[in-house]
């Protein structure tokens, strides 16, 4: 059991690094629109999310994601998005586990991509541990584990380290048209695919104080990631203006790890 517990904690990895105060205010969550968010009003949003992870009755750990001031990457300017996985140190049948992922990303009128994408084990004390360069002056990805070269792929648009469908997904969050997005990592390009449609459910959520109507997607990754996390996926998405993402279900042998919003908050006004 202590094993499995394991493998169920990091195998959720994959999924959310390709999928994060209390909801500072319900109506801007409520509030519909009729087309999926942009990249700008989503970027402009500033937003901080907190998911709590669960398999059946254990909670495995929390998820944060939020985007930090801006910086710059080879002299452009980048959008600097970080995933916080945090395991429940209380299970002892899980252990210690802090590991960040960080992308820095800009994104054109068509979709986001990265620049550069890396992963700091805290609970090893390894900063580093993988990096991944987007090289688009030679079309490659370049692997490296702890500063050394392990594999050059071909690079494929919209090149991502996989956190970048946190963005991408929702773009397309309860329209007809499903999506396919590159994602490389593990020294592997594989491929999350992705569809919706305009129906909605509705779904609570301790976050907020009524129900809230979301979409659905259902899809697969194709990817033979770090986490052992291979195969379909569902997630729901509000049918707000930001078609925040709240809840997603992971497949494994024995049932679902299970992916729940307990916290939002969101610096932009309503769109």
């Amino acid at each position: 059991m202590r094993m499995l517990l394991k493998r169920l904690w990091i195998s959720i990895g994959l999924f959310l690094v390709v999928f994060v105060a209390p909801l500072s205010a319900q109506s801007e969550f409520t509030f519909n629109r009729d087309e999926p968010p942009t990249m700008e009003m989503m970027i402009d949003s500033r937003e901080v999310f907190r998911y709590e992870v669960t398999y059946g009755w254990f909670t495995l750990g929390w998820i944060d994601v939020q985007l930090l001031p801006d910086s710059t990457f080879n002299g452009q300017k980048a959008y600097h998005l970080q995933t916080v996985m945090e395991a429940n140190s209380s299970n002892i049948l899980i252990g210690k586990n802090l590991v960040h992922y960080e992308n820095l990303f800009q994104f054109n009128e068509k979709w986001p991509y990265s620049f550069v994408f890396w992963r700091d084990d805290l609970h090893d004390n390894e900063p580093n541990r993988t990096r991944i360069i987007f090289d688009r002056d030679s079309s490659k990805v370049h692997f490296y584990e702890r500063g050394e070269l392990e594999e050059s792929l071909d690079l494929e648009e919209p090149a991502s380290g996989g956190d970048i469908i946190f963005y991408y997904s929702r773009m397309f969050a309860g329209e007809e048209t499903p999506y396919k997005l590159p994602v490389y990592i593990e020294n592997e390009l594989g491929y999350v695919t992705s569809s919706s449609s305009k129906k909605t459910y509705t779904r609570e959520y301790e976050a907020f104080n009524e129900p809230v109507e979301t979409y659905l997607s259902e899809g697969h990754a194709d990817i033979n990631g770090p986490f052992g996390f291979r195969g379909n996926f569902k997630s729901w998405f509000s049918t707000g203006d930001l078609r925040v993402p709240v809840e997603a279900h992971v497949k494994v042998i024995f049932g679902n790890v299970k992916v729940r919003l307990i916290s939002y908050s969101r610096e932009g006004g309503n769109y």
